[in-house]
């Protein structure tokens, strides 16, 4: 069990995310969209999203150097381990709090509005639970090890993320961490192999042909700015 969840799971997740993301692109450009529904309410919804997306933006920020950023690199700027992890502490359950903030006022949006839960999909409703879960178990996680210097995940779950990538898992370091630790990996696992197949895949779109286009001109039609000029029949009324 402990070689299929940390040495297979994540690979698993990988492929499910690249394969996904391609089979996407390729097959369903036009589902490829976070299938917005601000055309039926948009006052909650200019809240409730960058309050949601700032908040998970922080919170994905807070993995990638909690994950990828070594112990000793923090050491050598002089952030010892109690300082980090207040920082971890606070910043990351601040963090969670805007994240949920933000999922919550979605989810109220769509309950309460019915043109907006008419919307509403199925792998809308499960991608929403897995998302609040993992969110919740990692914040769970973070508070149940809040005494003295906390669980120092930089030296377990850390060095196992980053021995994924050169395809030599250590998987011996996962045996003793935390129990609530490896359900939230193994939940944000599942959610990382479930981007492709929601709207979460959006993540992936950029408006780079943008910077690019052609300007688009936009031509008055007050009178008093476009002055006096010809009549031209079969565009205005004449002679009447």
């Amino acid at each position: 069990m402990n070689a299929l969840l940390w040495g297979v799971l994540p690979y698993v997740a990988f492929v499910l995310l690249v394969a996904g993301t391609i089979w996407r692109f390729r097959y369903d450009k036009f589902g490829w969209t976070t299938r917005s529904s601000q055309i039926y309410e948009s006052k909650l919804l200019n809240i409730a999203s960058p309050v949601f997306h700032y908040g998970i933006l922080f919170v994905l920020v807070g993995h990638l150097v909690g994950l990828f950023v070594p112990e000793s690199w923090t050491d050598d700027i002089g952030l010892n381990e109690h300082t980090y992890h207040l920082l971890s502490l606070y910043g990351g359950t601040a963090a969670g709090v805007l994240a949920l903030a933000g999922i919550g006022l979605l989810v109220y949006r769509r309950r309460t509005k019915a043109p907006v839960f008419r919307a509403t999909t199925a792998d809308d409703k499960l991608m929403y639970l897995v998302l609040v879960a993992a969110l919740v178990l990692g914040m769970v996680a973070k508070l149940m090890h809040v005494s003295g210097e906390g669980y120092n995940y930089r030296e377990t779950i850390a060095p196992w993320s980053r021995s994924l990538f050169i395809l030599q898992p250590k998987t011996e370091l996962m045996a003793g961490v935390p129990v609530m630790y490896q359900i939230h990996a193994v939940v944000g696992m599942v959610l990382i192999a479930m981007v492709p197949f929601t709207r979460l895949v959006h993540m992936f779109s950029a408006p780079v042909q943008y910077l690019f286009r052609p300007y688009v001109v936009y031509r008055t039609r007050d009178p008093e700015q476009l002055g006096v000029r010809p009549e031209r029949r079969g565009w205005e009324r004449t002679g009447v």
